[in-house]
């Protein structure tokens, strides 16, 4: 073969040569990175992971909405009660006693909005009393509603509960906003309730009326958990609670 021509094959050669090279290299180059860009996806999709996260938190669905009773009446009939045995109380770590969401969610009063607090549950000289549905009502609804909850003891220990209490919009006789409420740890029998829910509807009171909270955030709040109620709404017990106004709800019988 002549010269030129081996030259121009030797040439060709090792241009293919290093073209081969080329590619190892790059494939293997291409695996390395796609290594490192497995290891390096897997951090970021940490670091991304953490705010597809707290996106998701921020869109939890909202609590569903309570519903609306018939409001306050000019007279009041007993309410049918829940079945025999089918509400079951709940109890917390320190053994304070929640009323069965099933039987107990809650109820509003629709006479009582965040527009008009200032004419109904934050009006000086009371609100509550004048809405009360009368104790041979509620004495009847009581009797039928601790068979519901399966309550067997002294019925002046226990509560006839509004949920939602009257002083906070609740609904004065739907059954959905009342329950038998057992005493708190620590209650002497025979002694009547002894109840801190009270002391938190209160305070809660308080701080709708000093415009602290909302009407409705109150009312999700003691709807959901009376026991974490003032902290879920940033109410300190020593603070907007403080100095109660208009009036302390006694909400039992």
């Amino acid at each position: 073969m002549p010269a030129p021509a081996r030259g121009a094959l030797a040439i060709a050669a090792a241009v293919l040569l290093a073209a081969a090279a080329g590619c190892s290299s790059g494939s293997g180059h291409t695996a390395k990175d796609s290594s490192q860009g497995k290891d390096s996806s897997h951090g970021n999709g940490s670091a991304h992971s953490s705010a597809p996260a707290v996106a998701g938190d921020a869109a939890q669905p909202a609590p569903a909405a309570i519903v609306t009773g018939a409001g306050p009446k000019s007279s009041y009939d007993a309410q049918p009660q829940p079945a025999a045995g089918s509400c079951h109380y709940r109890y917390t770590a320190d053994k304070q006693p929640l009323p069965d969401p099933n039987c107990t969610p809650g109820a509003i009063s629709p006479a009582v909005n965040q527009g008009n607090i200032n004419d109904t549950i934050c009006k000086p000289g009371g609100y509550t009393s004048t809405i009360r549905p009368p104790v041979n009502i509620t004495g009847k609804e009581k009797t039928d509603n601790a068979k519901s909850y399966g309550y067997t003891g002294p019925m002046g220990d226990a509560e006839y509960d509004h949920l939602i209490s009257l002083q906070l919009g609740g609904d004065p006789n739907d059954a959905r906003n009342l329950w038998i409420q057992p005493p708190s740890p620590g209650h002497v029998p025979g002694k009547g309730p002894n109840n801190p829910k009270d002391s938190v509807e209160t305070h809660l009171h308080t701080a709708i009326c000093k415009g602290q909270v909302t009407l409705t955030a109150a009312q999700q709040a003691i709807a959901t958990d009376w026991t974490t109620a003032e902290a879920k709404l940033g109410i300190s017990k020593g603070g907007a609670a403080a100095a109660p106004t208009a009036e302390a709800d006694a909400d039992g019988d």
